[in-house]
């Protein structure tokens, strides 16, 4: 191999390990299996999320990973393995390939990293069923107006009864 592949790859290694360590999520795969439409498909489907699906050599993985930290995904690393890495979102990658996978049964979720922990098969699909931020987001959002929402009820229901209360103590002291 010449010093110019060398450079390259290392930096390729580099690369990998960099957004390993500053993604939110990296959840590896295996799209073996997958026609050009399916594949195009889950990629459109991911970028929308503004995640980055990319394939990458096993023996670059490896390292990268070793470089990251994340050593124990080593053993997921066999086969053809793509990364979608999301910087943003954690759940989000988890969420778009599981739904994918559970439509296309050629794409295997192998496991990957959420928030800086390693996550298997299983986690990745605990990940998959929580909401996006946004949904979350929304069900704070409801929860703070209904909160808000019950206590201006309750001051308008004391308010009222001042106010009725404060009619009759006027009305009494006139009927003597």
């Amino acid at each position: 191999m010449s010093e110019k592949t060398i450079a390259i790859k290392a930096q390729k290694v580099e690369e990998i390990a960099d957004q390993f360590k500053n993604a939110a999520s990296a959840v590896v795969v295996d799209a073996r299996g997958l026609t050009v439409a399916q594949s195009t498909e889950l990629r459109h489907q991911l970028r929308e999320e503004g995640i980055v699906l990319e394939v990458i050599k096993n023996k670059i993985l490896t390292r990268a990973a070793e470089k990251a930290g994340f050593a124990e995904l080593n053993d997921i690393f066999a086969g053809p393995s793509a990364v979608a890495f999301s910087n943003d979102d954690a759940v989000a990658p988890s969420r778009i390939l599981k739904k994918f996978a559970d439509a296309n049964e050629k794409l295997e979720i192998k496991g990957g990293v959420v928030d800086g922990t390693i996550a298997n098969i299983e986690d990745i699909n605990k990940y998959a069923s929580l909401p996006s931020r946004e949904g979350l987001l929304g069900q704070l959002m409801a929860e703070f107006q209904f909160s808000i929402r019950s206590f201006a009820y309750a001051v308008k229901a004391v308010q009222d009864k001042l106010e009725e209360g404060g009619e009759a103590a006027e009305e009494a002291p006139a009927a003597e």
